[in-house]
């Protein structure tokens, strides 16, 4: 019975895998639009500091080994893969109330396997979303990276939320 139970419990979450897949899909989207219509490294001013700059990245966040001799590709690769796999993991063991974290996981799910399939299809991440303040400017990205970005600020935010009481659960078994 308390197999049952628990297997009713856990596992629930994988229903939010849709999210992921409308991550996916609306990154590769806007990088084709964005290749289909931007020149790159031409600026295209759509409000003050902000630009759309089609930008190819063969590094990780921040650029982090772009300019490495191409063994990074892989790397990253296989790291996003992995990381899947085990954030899938995760989110078919969730409990039924651990939605927050649930809708994190999907989101960096989604990111990950967006910015692989760039890597895998064209050896480079396709960045086009860029912000500056006067001389200052922030590494181009794309939706997969705000997707990654919001999903890991959640998982942040998480490990501060209060803990839900289960002062009730020790006191029946007693």
């Amino acid at each position: 019975m308390d197999a049952v139970m628990t297997q009713g419990s856990e596992g629930s979450k994988m229903k939010w895998l849709w999210l992921a897949v409308l991550v996916i899909v609306l990154d590769l989207g806007t990088k084709a639009i964005a290749t289909a219509i931007l020149t790159y490294g031409n600026p295209v001013p759509v409000m003050p500091s902000f630009n759309f700059t089609l930008l190819h990245n063969t590094g990780a966040a921040f650029s982090f080994l772009a300019d490495a001799a191409g063994w990074q590709r892989w790397f990253f690769v296989t790291l996003a893969l992995v990381v899947s796999v085990v954030l899938i993991g995760w989110l078919r063991k969730l409990k039924a109330h651990e939605t927050w974290i649930a809708i994190a996981i999907v989101l960096i799910l989604g990111g990950a396997i967006g910015n692989v399939y760039d890597r895998v299809v064209h050896g480079y991440v396709v960045d086009f979303l860029h912000f500056y303040w006067q001389d200052w400017h922030f590494p181009a990205f794309n939706l997969a990276d705000t997707a990654i970005t919001i999903g890991a600020a959640m998982m942040i935010i998480d490990a501060f939320r209060k803990p839900a009481d289960d002062s009730g659960d020790a006191n029946r078994s007693n």
